[in-house]
């Protein structure tokens, strides 16, 4: 999860930092015949300041912890089919997250769209990317893009 922070970093800068309406917006060209975009699965990553702190709060609201390392500064919790990711000390801001090759639960779903083809497919329809994964590789990668409010969205593979 480090390897984005630094790209992260950089959502401060143009042309994401100007009020919303005066950002570029990309202009989607999203063909009819193409099928439809499945991102895998989706959790809300949070950035804290006391992952304890954090974690016991979020158990108040009926999250429990089902993956990730609290001595690295992370965790995942859940609540029935919701999920959210605590950092501490890895993200500058709050992001969406998606996961191209899992299930809600962290596993390994069959088919799926691969990281590097969703990225493809972005770019094609003129979405700007802040990260990339590498084209030329295969198994786990990830890229970044921002919404027009300049929300970070990290697709993240882990397969």
């Amino acid at each position: 999860m480090r390897r984005t922070a630094d790209a992260l970093a950089d959502v401060q800068g143009p042309p994401y930092n100007a009020p919303p309406g005066d950002r570029p917006l990309p202009t989607p060209t999203i063909p009819l015949e193409e099928p439809h975009m499945e991102l895998g699965a989706f959790s809300v990553s949070l950035t804290v300041k006391d992952l304890e702190a954090s974690r016991r709060f979020y158990e108040t609201l009926g999250f429990m912890p089902f993956a990730g390392d609290q001595a690295q500064g992370w965790l995942i919790l859940k609540n029935g089919a919701h999920v959210i990711g605590l950092f501490q000390g890895m993200f500058e801001r709050n992001m969406l997250t998606f996961n191209p090759g899992w299930d809600q639960n962290a596993q390994p779903v069959g088919a799926f769209t691969d990281v590097r083809e969703l990225q493809r497919r972005l770019k094609a329809r003129g979405v700007p990317l802040v990260s990339e994964a590498d084209e030329s590789t295969t198994g786990p990668a990830s890229f970044v893009v921002v919404d027009p409010d300049g929300n970070p969205i990290l697709v993240d593979q882990h397969v």
